[in-house]
């Protein structure tokens, strides 16, 4: 667990925008307060880690952090999860267990996409807020809890107010000290920070050295509008660590759902932006990018020419007379 004197918000690679740095401002004024917070923004935008610096720069620090998904679990398995059962509770409760808020004490409870819990929950949560303490499943006692709950949303509660779906009494509890995590589209400078971070992270878990990225890969990851944020920005980077056969990340070895992407906005060519600029072949860079791409899809699909058209949605022939026209014929397996 990190110790607070060498834990440090500016060492967590999350992006150093404005409105990130004004994020972890924030932080630092609320994290030894025990107030509810809730932490508002769309999947992908780094909620648990923000709920994470948090409890790590509090004085709960050295108790437990308890993170829970309130949207993968049932209506009935939520509420033993998160106030644990007694044994006899309901079949296969065959001894006691405790709860995640039990689990928590001390420390920190997150639970993420609050904005899916069952509203006869709700009311159970509510009680729990209100009295500090949890009755489990088919018990009678109340058992106190100190815990500082932290609640994510990747939906406006508001609103779910206003539409009769989430409790008015429950959402003014949860959010006492709000924060809203900006998408990453509206932070585009965090995007080669955490471009470098996530590639060099893969890159040494495979035992390589990080390999630098071409201008045009930057430009591409620039113009695009990662609709999944930062997680699929990370997931693109462990991908092309795990493709890549280049000396530097190049544009054939970019997912192609980023490259082709009707979002993706490219306003400049992608060449080197210092000047003069060199005279472009349009042509030759299709057919890089091309050749690029089918190196990719025959790799995935261990040379196999039927998957690897499957893969970038074209006939098996065009992609043979491709193969001959590029002279990719060295990569052929069948």
């Amino acid at each position: 667990m990190p110790d607070r004197g060498t834990f440090s918000i500016d060492s967590v690679v999350v992006g150093r925008s404005p409105r990130m740095r004004a994020v972890f401002d924030f932080v630092r004024v609320i994290a030894d307060s025990d107030s509810s917070v809730l932490i508002t923004g769309e999947t992908g935008t780094g909620k648990e880690l923000v709920a994470n610096l948090i409890h790590y720069s509090s004085a709960r620090r050295h108790r437990p952090f308890v993170p829970v998904s309130c949207a993968i679990l049932t209506e009935t398995l939520i509420e033993s999860e998160l106030f644990g059962h007694e044994r006899g509770a309901f079949t296969g409760a065959i001894k006691d267990r405790p709860g995640r808020f039990e689990l928590a004490e001390g420390g920190t409870i997150f639970l993420d996409d609050i904005d899916d819990i069952p509203s006869s929950v709700q009311v159970k949560l509510l009680r729990v807020l209100q009295n500090r303490t949890v009755e489990r499943v088919g018990g009678t006692r109340a058992i106190p809890v100190n815990v500082r709950v932290i609640t994510g949303s990747k939906r406006n509660l508001k609103q779910l107010v206003a539409e009769g779906k989430f409790r008015e009494d429950l959402y003014y509890r949860l959010n006492v000290v709000p924060i809203v995590l900006p998408p990453l589209r509206e932070r585009r400078e965090d995007i080669p920070i955490l471009t470098d971070h996530f590639l060099g992270r893969y890159f040494r878990e495979r035992g390589e050295d990080p390999k630098p990225s071409a201008s045009a890969v930057r430009q591409a990851f620039l113009g695009y509008a990662w609709p999944g944020n930062v997680r699929e920005l990370e997931n693109a980077c462990e991908r092309i660590a795990q493709t890549c056969t280049c000396d530097q990340v190049r544009l054939g070895c970019v997912p192609a759902s980023v490259l082709f992407h009707p979002q993706l906005e490219v306003a400049e060519p992608v060449i080197e932006m210092s000047a003069p600029r060199p005279a472009v072949s349009l042509d030759e860079r299709l057919a890089e990018v091309e050749s690029r791409l089918i190196t990719w899809a025959l790799k995935v699909s261990h040379g196999n020419k039927s998957r690897a058209a499957e893969v970038l949605k074209i006939k098996r022939s065009t992609l043979g007379d491709r193969i001959k026209k590029l002279g990719l014929d060295h990569l052929e397996v069948n």
